[in-house]
């Protein structure tokens, strides 16, 4: 069975670690602690004087000042790990974890899971072919040379690469190695920790190397790994759930994200807010508990990035100063159908072909194909999104018809703006829909904000907010003061229905109550 030495890296809070360090150990795994020499030595030594009647707990022999971006947190792990090696000859894995890092499983499944496969489990992509650096150095964290810290010593570290940069006193990556790139937080088995030590003692051309770049927690582990190790054993995935905002920061779990957490496909998550006593206490009685069952749903990314999003709405897009100056035609008219439930606006559309000789096209900018070839602007949403209005002027001498219905998502209210700004004549229809509770779910699955297993008292909290969210963008849509804006409703009539859509569409009355009237039209 599965026995993990937890390398825990720690700076502050004390009790924090004394109490993670107790409740590791507690379900029979081992924990390899090492306290930043920069730290108050008064609660280095409170957290000794503590745990020095634990066995299962040791410390690395060696305390290194550690800073952010430096060596020095590469230097810090490499202690903590041959402390770990020597203490613990029984522990199969080694776990890199931070002082703000929780379980969010039980013990049992943690070690169930690590049996399950025989397996390396740390993020190892292509440093230069993947998209890992979203912004700031990439190549360059590389072929220069980096000796202070970007933090406390920023006017140091940027003239001595911009000197570096001036004379191109740059340097090569070591021949036979394969730079790659991850989280820092890993899993990785005992062989393996030991041919990576191994590794340090033989090639001293690549320790230098290393401690010398930027930020090489993310790229040390990473590339030594696939050195050493067959790629076949290597899973690219870290067990440590995280997530970043906008900005690069990692973000912090309070006390009612449990739920949301013990949900996701991991073993640990960071960061725990130190305030966040009740969810602490929830989860450390989670990592000593048996026979608990979970229902992995995995949504978190994709629900924070929809909590997180709200209130950027029609900003997706900036608009390109070729569309700008591009009109499609003030000859033309373009309908424009909104509606959220993407299967009753196209039933509309197909009475609307039935009954009329219009030309119509359904959720283009969502929806891939569906469009004739127009030489290749319409082959991704991405493309027909960037020219927007060179796809329509294309599509109206396609169809060589000067009336165009197209469908919209309300969300796509920049699209609405851009449009409805153009010289040619617009009008905008929104059809309103009722929405269940079943419904929201069923969108929410649909979307990935949740899953079939998402638990529902997560479901429960999420409702509200999507259904506001769907309220919201009715709500922006007449704030726009569009010039023609009007309404279908599904609790309305046919015959209340059929004199907006007659003025949308320019029909005569009778014509389109028989569209209004189509039995099905909101069934869902």
């Amino acid at each position: 069975m599965a026995k993990i030495a937890f390398i825990l890296l720690t700076h502050k809070d004390p009790d924090g670690v004394i109490a993670q360090a107790e409740r590791l150990t507690s379900a029979g795994d081992f924990v390899s602690i090492h306290f930043d020499a920069r730290a108050n030595s008064a609660d280095f030594e409170k957290i000794r004087a503590a745990l020095a009647p634990n066995p299962s707990v040791t410390f690395a022999r060696k305390r290194r000042k550690c800073g952010w971006g430096e060596w020095s947190l590469v230097a810090a792990t490499l202690e903590a790990l041959k402390a770990a090696l020597d203490a613990f000859p029984q522990a199969t894995h080694f776990y890199m974890l931070s002082g703000d890092c929780m379980p969010i499983k039980s013990a049992e499944f943690a070690h169930q899971f690590l049996d399950a496969e025989d397996a390396d489990y740390i993020e190892s992509f292509d440093f230069f072919a993947s998209d890992w650096i979203k912004t700031g150095f990439k190549e360059e964290r590389l072929i220069y040379r980096h000796w202070f810290n970007e933090r406390t010593q920023p006017k140091r570290f940027y003239t001595a690469f911009e000197v570096q940069k001036k004379f191109n006193l740059t340097r090569k990556i070591p021949d036979d190695i394969e730079m790659m790139i991850g989280s820092q937080w890993w899993c990785l088995r005992r062989r393996t920790i030991e041919w990576v030590l191994d590794f340090t003692r033989k090639r001293p051309d690549v320790m230098r190397f290393f401690r010398t770049t930027w930020i090489p927690d993310e790229t040390f582990f990473q590339t030594i790994v696939r050195h050493v190790v067959p790629e076949t054993e290597i899973r690219s995935r870290t067990l440590t759930f995280l997530m970043f905002s906008d900005y690069g920061m990692p973000l912090t779990f309070y006390n009612d994200h449990y739920d949301l957490l013990v949900g996701q496909d991991y073993l640990f998550a960071r960061k725990i807010s130190p305030d966040a006593t009740e969810l602490k206490d929830r989860l450390g009685d989670l990592w000593q508990q048996t026979g608990v069952s979970f229902d992995i749903s995995n949504e978190g990314r994709a629900l924070f990035a929809f909590l997180t999003g709200r209130g950027r709405i029609g900003r997706r897009f900036a608009p390109r100063f070729w569309e700008r100056e591009a009109s499609l035609g003030r000859e033309r008219t373009l309908l424009m159908i909104v509606c959220k439930k993407w299967h009753v606006a196209k039933r509309l559309v197909e009475q609307i072909r039935a009954h009329t000789d219009l030309a119509a096209v359904e959720y283009l900018f969502n929806e891939e194909g569906g469009l004739p070839d127009l030489g290749g602007i319409e082959r991704t949403v991405d493309k027909r999104n960037r020219h927007r209005r060179a796809l329509l002027r294309m599509l109206f001498d396609y169809y060589q018809n000067d009336r165009l219905v197209i469908c919209l998502d309300p969300a796509a209210l920049d699209l609405m703006q851009d449009f409805t700004s153009d010289k040619c004549t617009t009008r905008v229809l929104e059809v309103e829909c009722d929405f269940s509770d079943d419904y929201l779910i069923g969108h929410a699955r649909r979307v990935g904000l949740a899953a079939e297993r998402t638990a529902r008292e997560v479901l429960d909290r999420l409702l509200p907010t999507i259904r506001y969210d769907l309220q919201h963008e009715s709500d922006q849509m007449r704030d726009a003061q569009f010039p023609v804006f009007l309404h279908m409703r599904q609790n309305a009539s046919p015959e209340e229905n059929a004199h907006p859509l007659a003025q949308f569409l320019g029909i005569d009355l009778e014509l389109a109550h028989q569209i209004a009237a189509t039995d099905y039209l909101f069934v869902d």
